[in-house]
């Protein structure tokens, strides 16, 4: 199944054509109080992360390491979803959550329509140093999820300032290609923005293997890149299939450059 998100919003009116870089974003909407301030501005995703909480009750909750408590589990923050018409992206930052959480989605959000993406980085990437989560068992645990369900699938990633930083390289966009192919998901691979300019024939060749495969450009908050870094893929690449995850002065930017 190829990706439906832009229809989603399409036909509600919530954006005008069929451009990736129409859709805005949320972060880390890990407390109550954030996912509130989402639910009622004017972003399309919203993007927060899971773990299992760290004292009892051991269950899904949302937070970002180092952090271990929150003030919102996901099954309330799922439940806060509900009479929204917003899509919704999940970070996994450890296998033990998975499970419970997809559990939950299905009983809580079972909604044919709505943009659902699941990420997590599963892959080593250029200048990664944390440790990706075991591929083929982050993937037996989401492949059950409704066949529209979008698998964010990337690779962990480090960006350094005043070095030459190297980009996406052969072997890695081999790899994913090899992990993805026999996916039945749509799959989205998030891409750091500032090592796009010198991984441009890598990953064009990855999104030319799939019609289900697309991008999602992001940025660190100290990140270094142009405009200019970007435009490349924004004018050789349908602009259905690359969303840009940036500021939203950037964002806008790139929008009107076609």
């Amino acid at each position: 199944m190829s990706d439906q998100t832009l229809e989603y919003f399409l036909c509600r009116g919530d954006i005008r054509m069929r451009d990736a870089a129409e859709v805005r974003w949320s972060h880390a909407a890990n407390s109550a109080s954030r996912l509130t301030d989402a639910l009622s501005g004017p972003t399309h995703m919203i993007e927060a992360d899971i773990i299992i909480r760290g004292g009892d009750p051991k269950e899904p909750i949302m937070a970002h390491p180092p952090d271990t408590d929150s003030d919102i589990t996901l099954r309330e923050w799922l439940e806060g979803v509900k009479a929204y018409n917003k899509g919704i992206k999940l970070d996994f930052k450890s296998l033990e959550a998975v499970s419970p959480s997809v559990a939950l989605l299905d009983e809580v959000l079972a909604e044919p329509s709505r943009p659902v993406w699941i990420n997590a980085d599963i892959l080593c990437g250029p200048g990664g140093q944390a440790r990706p989560l075991e591929p083929q068992a982050f993937l037996s645990a989401v492949t059950a999820l409704p066949t529209h369900t979008v698998l964010s699938l990337g690779w962990t990633t480090g960006w350094t300032a005043g070095t030459d930083n190297a980009g996406y390289s052969w072997d890695m966009v081999h790899a994913m290609e090899d992990t993805c192919r026999d996916l039945k998901h749509p799959v989205t691979f998030p891409v750091r923005a500032a090592l796009l300019a010198q991984s441009f024939s890598q990953l064009s060749w990855l999104l030319q293997q799939s019609d289900r495969y697309t991008l999602t450009v992001w940025t660190g908050q100290k990140d270094e890149f142009t405009l200019q870094d970007l435009l490349p893929y924004r004018k050789e690449f349908d602009i259905s299939r690359i969303y840009y995850d940036l500021p939203d002065s950037q964002r806008k930017e790139l929008s009107m450059t076609l």
